[in-house]
């Protein structure tokens, strides 16, 4: 039997982790891409795990053009052949358009099987992005292997999926093909049973700002913490690690409180008046929505930052485009009564960005699997 045919009974996953303890919003859906396949395909489901790192010196660079990116090489990617063989797998789920040369790789030697690949944003503006705040050789670098590896993904998936038809709408304009399928942000539920701890103890109201230290979340707070902290009631604490080094940047315009790396992040939503996103350029769709829904929070952002949540914006928050719109909103959130957690916000959060929601849009997109030895 060759691997693909109608009774394949495997569906492998192939993600790649961060070095490291990653806690971000990739890593936090990744996880939740794993455990949703796991809960739906259950023993049917086998895992590969790449270790990614970042590229050291000229070899590993001229190894990205060949797509030798995020703990892929040849090696893997025999590795990965083989276990397709022996596991007799029909569907392969790529988490990830960084893999795309794995796609092809798979599509070439075992065209029966079915490749879906998940883009977490489109890469290859991801990386302008990047390029674009620090126009080094590096980061030029970055972006040319990431854009020829998300090309391959393009080319050589049966089925790509994205988080929005924002994004979809890039990968159509990049690479002349869009997504096939559209699976929105979604995030496991840590929304705490019990009474958490006080952590907004020290300030009767606060504006949170939650996220990793990448060039947009770190551009866009610091442009918020010079143009709109200071001319609001409330104070703003930034939480996230890494923003502990910019403590003296970013609390130089006085009403901000940078936090840093916190061990939960539950008591800083629970205790909040309100969640700031002023995000200015990315892809993808911001974490940062979904997770202040889960906890019942109110969210003022900006339109990048409310990308792929277009249909509930104005439910849950305001859009703004400005400084002048963002003082005004957040004038606004002050004069609304603290709310522990909206019990409306929550709901959104459960019908569209929870685990469950995610697994029902993954069962339909994948399909069943074939039952093993049916042929036999």
């Amino acid at each position: 039997m060759t691997p693909g045919s109608d009774s394949s009974g495997h569906v492998l996953l192939v993600a790649c982790l961060e070095t490291g303890d990653a806690v971000g919003g990739r890593a936090l859906l990744s996880r939740l891409i794993k455990d949703a396949l796991a809960s739906e395909f259950e023993s049917g489901l086998a895992i590969e795990v790449l270790r990614r790192s970042s590229p050291k010196g000229i070899k590993d660079a001229f190894g990205g053009f060949a797509g030798n990116i995020d703990g892929l090489d040849k090696t893997a990617i025999r590795r990965i052949l083989r276990l397709i063989v022996e596991k007799r797998v029909g569907k392969v789920v790529i988490d990830g358009s960084n893999l795309g040369t794995l796609a092809k790789a798979i599509k070439n030697a075992c065209p029966g099987v079915e490749v879906s690949t998940f883009f977490h944003n489109c890469e290859a503006r991801f990386f302008l992005g990047a390029f674009r705040q620090t126009r080094s050789l590096r980061s030029l670098g970055i972006l040319a292997a990431n854009y020829l590896a998300e090309r391959r993904a393009v080319g050589f998936s049966d089925k790509r999926i994205c988080l929005s038809e924002r994004d979809s709408a890039l990968l159509r304009k990049v690479y002349g093909r869009g997504a096939t399928h559209i699976s929105a942000m979604a995030m496991q539920d840590s929304l705490p049973t019990a009474a958490t701890g006080d952590a907004g103890s020290m300030h009767s109201k606060y504006a949170l700002f939650v996220g990793g230290i990448f060039y947009a979340n770190r551009a866009g707070i610091a442009w918020f913490c010079q143009n709109v902290a200071p001319r609001i009631s409330m104070k703003t604490c930034v939480v996230g690690k890494g923003f502990h080094a910019f403590k003296d940047e970013l609390e130089r315009h006085g009403n901000v409180e940078v936090i840093g790396e916190v061990d939960s992040l539950a008591p800083w939503y629970v205790n909040a008046h309100v969640v700031v996103a002023p995000i200015f350029d990315g892809s993808g769709m911001k974490t940062k929505v979904a997770e202040a829904l889960m906890f019942g929070k109110r969210v003022v952002g900006t339109a990048e930052a409310f990308s792929g949540y277009e249909e509930i914006a104005q439910s849950v928050g305001q859009v703004c485009k400005d400084a002048e719109e963002f003082i005004a909103a957040m004038e606004r959130e002050a004069g609304r009564g603290f709310v522990a957690l909206d019990p409306e916000l929550r709901a959104i959060y459960d019908e569209r960005y929870s685990f469950p929601a995610a697994c029902a849009r993954l069962r339909n997109i994948l399909g069943p699997l074939a039952v093993p030895g049916a042929d036999r």
